[in-house]
């Protein structure tokens, strides 16, 4: 428990007297050496503090002192009581010559912190705007002993707020509750997270506060008193038994209580973990035997047991949760677990925190927010060096809009990625960006806590420079794949001629003079999900579309049109059937015949065949890779083919396919789920994950029964999310 500090002295800082009496009441906490270093940071702020008054009625040197006083019940490290005592001051040079990098370092951070804090409350309070300034703070910070300066500062401004004008405290109360407890609840740090969820509730919900004290009858003193004794009369029976255990336990504060009132509707006389206890053991069978000697020493109420270790809960949290009535009468809940469980509910993905805030899973603040915890537990601030492990480095910047919005970016994107990001319009229009009213270049990575100004005009398009990685423009995936698309729509004009000429072509390869009527060719484009027949078109001319699609969707009759259908021919599989029955080679028969593996070529693919020396004619798909590079000699083999008419209706075809998309969570999933979806066997897969781009590459090798299957199967995996592109191996 965070004390209230009764003895601070009346802040005189020209008075020797006042240094004296503050480190008096610290010297059982640091050496000698230690006072010395804070001392001669309690000297330095006078002449580097703002003389201004603080919303409290209090100097900036009043509100260090307090700040740095609670701090010291924290047992934190001099450095950190450095940085509390210095915050807000004005000459960097002059610190870091007289305390070093590490003090700097954290005040500067400081700084940003408060700008950001003083953002809460300028938007409209939504759970994204709270959660993203909740990430930006932890993206800031490079020391984490920076957030406990800044919590302790936090209770300290709330503790003397009492006496200012409603309005204030109940901002100050709402930041508290949205953006400062919550951090706490993350980290860890119960001490300062209890009061500072409580003095929010008082100033917020002064009823329910007040009703809810008088209701616990006794302080928070008495309730710890009362906690201690439980936990002396279990250890004095483990003890008996030669059992090994930790038990800790904690009084719920008022907060707490009346959230879970709220919550799940009940009476303050059903909440039955007012007064809790918690036993840590070895294996779960100590768990059963501590539940074993807990109900001997108590009558267990009825109704109040759950046994989350046979039957756990859906993110693996695992314990014993039984209500026991105690001494006095009084309702008292164990929990029981092993350490193993402990750790996997502290954290884990049953972590206490993400419990408490209903928060969605993120990877990446997960990961920063478990090494803190780790280095307040384990290693605290006596050990500076620990502060900068490359653990701690952020993967991820925030950054504000001057709407103060929170932006997520990976570390290295820069101000063009950043407009991408608010919208595709905007990054599109982007001149040029400002940080601090100051022009920067797009070139240039952003950090955290800046606030972006992106400039646009009218007449600005995208530069294909943007797209070239050796530039710099683009870190994000994202950004890229939304300048592509600009370029690919402005081509949609030569697109739609080009796709128009090559439909035309291959129809009058099968004897059709003209394209169908406008509301037939409008069909068949919804066939591949396009809304009418100019983006069919288009696709067929960008080669997203092969034409041979096409004329297999089209049901045309000469009744209709005068065109003859175009026959559809039938497949054969090369496992079952003789290949010379498959394909003819110049009308000539009885030739040896087999089917390319390097391009797999499937019905209505153009074909080419190669002749070998003692093997026959091998088949080849006509745009087969292994078939452009051949030597003048060697193309003198190629000789036409086609497919004949003699195929089987149910025969199946291998085909290699290659998928590329933006690297994620799921990605296998979904393709496989839409592959699956197509009744398409799946014979082998494999995935690459590129991190230097986030691109992900899959090469997958399915069954089939013609092309129109493929391609339908095609069309679905590109309307995947972050899809980039989908094609046959040739």
């Amino acid at each position: 428990m965070v004390t209230t500090a009764s003895q601070l002295p009346n802040i005189d800082t020209n008075d020797p007297k006042t240094l004296e009496t503050w480190l008096s009441s610290i010297s059982s906490q640091y050496n000698n050496i230690e006072l010395e270093k804070i001392s001669k940071a309690y000297t330095l702020a006078p002449s580097l503090l703002p003389t201004n008054i603080l919303v409290t009625g209090e100097t900036q040197w009043q509100h260090n002192l307090a700040t740095a006083n609670i701090l010291t019940q924290l047992h934190v490290d001099v450095e950190t009581l450095q940085a509390a005592l210095l915050q807000g001051s004005v000459n960097n040079a002059k610190l870091e010559q007289a305390l070093g990098n590490h003090v700097t370092t954290m005040i500067a951070n400081l700084a940003k912190l408060q700008l950001v804090g003083d953002l809460v409350l300028n938007k409209p309070v939504s759970y994204d705007h709270i959660e993203g300034l909740r990430r930006l703070l932890l993206g800031i910070v490079e020391d984490v002993r920076t957030m406990l300066i800044v919590l302790a500062g936090r209770l300290h401004l709330l503790r003397v707020s009492k006496n200012l004008a409603t309005e204030i405290r109940h901002q100050l109360a709402t930041e508290t509750h949205t953006l400062y407890a919550p951090l706490a609840n993350r980290l860890g740090i119960w001490q300062l997270k209890w009061e500072l969820e409580d003095m929010s509730l008082r100033f917020l919900e002064p009823q329910e506060y007040n009703r809810i004290a008088g209701l616990l009858d006794e302080s928070r003193v008495a309730r710890e008193q009362y906690i201690n004794q439980i936990i002396n009369i279990i250890q004095i029976d483990f003890n008996k038994a030669g059992f090994k255990a930790q038990i800790t336990g904690r009084p719920k504060h008022i907060y707490s209580i009346w959230r879970k009132m709220v919550r799940k509707k009940l009476g303050f006389e059903n909440i039955f973990d007012v007064l809790a206890v918690r036993i840590l053991v070895d294996t779960v069978t100590d768990c059963y035997a501590a539940l074993g000697i807990v109900h001997s020493l108590w009558r267990h109420i009825p109704g109040e047991f759950d046994d989350y270790i046979a039957t756990p809960k859906a993110n693996n949290y695992q314990s014993i949760h039984t209500a026991v009535t105690g001494p006095e009468n009084k309702p008292v809940e164990i929990q029981i677990r092993t350490h193993k469980m402990h750790k996997h509910a502290e954290l884990g993905v049953a972590a206490h925190w993400r419990y408490k805030e209903n928060a969605n899973h993120n990877p990446e603040l997960e990961r920063r927010i478990l090494w803190m915890r780790r280095w307040l537990e384990h290693k605290g601030g006596n050990n500076t060096d620990e502060t900068y492990d490359p653990q701690l480095e952020p993967n991820q910047v925030y950054v504000l809009t001057p709407q103060n919005k929170v932006i997520e970016l990976p570390k290295g994107a820069t101000a063009l990625d950043f407009a991408y990001a608010i919208h595709s319009d905007l990054g599109h229009a982007c001149r040029g960006a400002k940080v601090k009213g100051r022009l920067i270049s797009l070139t240039q990575a952003l950090e955290s806590g800046q606030t972006v100004e992106i400039l646009t005009s009218k007449k600005q398009t995208p530069s294909r420079d943007w797209l070239n990685p050796h530039l710099g423009y683009l870190h994000t995936s994202r950004a890229r794949n939304r300048v592509r698309h600009w370029f690919k729509q402005q081509d949609f004009a030569r697109n739609l001629a080009l796709g128009r000429t090559i439909l035309e072509r291959e129809l009058a390869r099968v004897g059709i003079n003209k394209l169908p009527n406008l509301d037939a060719l409008d069909n068949v484009a919804l066939k591949f999900n396009y809304k009418k027949s100019d983006d069919l078109l288009a696709a067929i001319g960008c080669d997203d579309v092969s034409p041979l699609q096409v004329l297999g969707q089209m049901q045309l009759t000469p009744e209709r049109s005068n065109i003859a259908a175009t026959p559809k021919p039938k497949s054969v599989s090369p496992k079952t059937t003789n290949r010379n029955n498959i394909v003819t080679v110049d009308g000539v028969e009885d030739l040896m015949i087999n089917m390319a593996k390097c391009c797999k070529p499937i019905p209505n693919d153009p074909l080419v065949g190669f002749i070998t020396l003692g093997r026959g004619v091998t088949v080849h798909r006509a745009n087969c890779r292994s078939l452009r590079h051949l030597s003048e000699s060697h193309r003198a083999r190629l000789v036409p083919v086609q497919w004949s008419s003699n195929t089987i209706s149910d025969a199946t075809y291998l085909v290699d396919i290659f998928v590329s998309a933006v690297d994620r969570k799921g990605l296998l999933r979904d393709l496989s789920a839409i592959i699956a979806s197509e009744d398409v066997a799946v014979l082998s897969v494999k995935s690459t994950s590129h991190r230097g781009t986030d691109i992900a590459t899959l090469d997958f090798t399915v069954e089939i029964n013609n092309l129109q299957q493929l391609e339908f199967m095609f069309n679905k995996i590109r309307q995947v999310s972050e899809v980039l592109d989908v094609k046959r191996q040739s």
